[in-house]
């Protein structure tokens, strides 16, 4: 799994965009490309009140980026389940895929929001995201040197992202309370998985920064699994630092039907 290893602030394309990405799921289809998908989504009526241009770089700059790569696994995946796991399920993975294609967004959930949440702060505010971006700027992590402006706007995107995916409060406002949030079942099961199709091997697994997106540590990540292999998932023996998974299904289609049914 290759990221963007550089910070951008392609963000402001689009924040969470939850129903603008399950409208686009349910009209893509693995044979389109971006340009027939935009049409498509154009021509559909689906999206009254947003421009064609703004609607282009929905697609091209959020939709694809995110959902898009590896052939569209990510957005087959998500197609496949829309339909019947809860939202905040589909939230939860849009987060991740979200946080791959933005590096900056990642790397604040892990280093600023849980940071916060241990410590028991129950705000987050855009002066916190402003103090880690402009850090950020000054270690090199950004593609150039941001505006004062490009700053304030992205330290606004951070938090916003963050609402629209449920760790923080809802609305226009420059602080926001911390929402409690922990990891779905289902989304456990889909991401332990799909690390393990990505070639990435059991104990490995368990360090992967995408857990650290739900302030699981190692041994967070090993319990998660033990109760997966409880429900017949898939079978785990931990030895010390050394564990081995026995993987119950053979493809991430397969364990798409499981989730869909439980």
């Amino acid at each position: 799994m290759a990221y963007n290893k550089l910070y951008t602030s392609q963000l402001g394309a689009g924040l969470g965009l939850v129903d603008e990405t399950k409208t686009l799921l349910d009209l893509w289809s693995s044979s389109m490309t971006i340009n027939q998908l935009h049409q498509v989504a154009l021509e559909s009526g689906r999206f009254p009140n947003v421009t064609a241009r703004r609607l282009r770089n929905i697609v091209v700059e959020c939709f694809a980026p995110r959902y898009l790569v590896a052939a569209g696994a990510p957005a087959a995946h998500l197609k496949r389940l829309a339909k019947t796991i809860p939202t905040a399920d589909l939230t939860q993975l849009m987060l991740v895929f979200t946080s791959r294609a933005n590096l900056i967004l990642g790397d604040f959930i892990r280093q600023v929001y849980w940071i916060q949440y241990a410590g028991g702060y129950t705000q987050i505010t855009n002066a916190d995201a402003r103090i880690f971006v402009e850090r950020a700027i000054g270690n090199g992590l950004t593609t150039k040197h941001w505006s004062e402006s490009m700053i304030q706007n992205v330290s606004g995107y951070l938090t916003g992202c963050c609402a629209d995916y449920g760790m923080l409060e809802q609305g226009r406002r420059t602080s926001r309370r911390i929402l409690p949030f922990r990891i779905s079942p289902a989304v456990a099961t889909y991401l332990v998985y799909e690390l393990h199709f990505s070639g990435i091997s059991d104990n490995a697994l368990l360090i992967h920064d995408d857990w650290k997106l739900f302030g699981l540590a190692r041994e967070d990540v090993l319990e998660e699994i033990k109760r997966l292999s409880l429900k017949g998932l898939l079978i785990v023996q931990a030895a010390g630092d050394v564990i081995r998974i026995s993987w119950k299904k053979t493809d991430m289609e397969a364990l798409c039907d499981v989730l869909n049914q439980s």
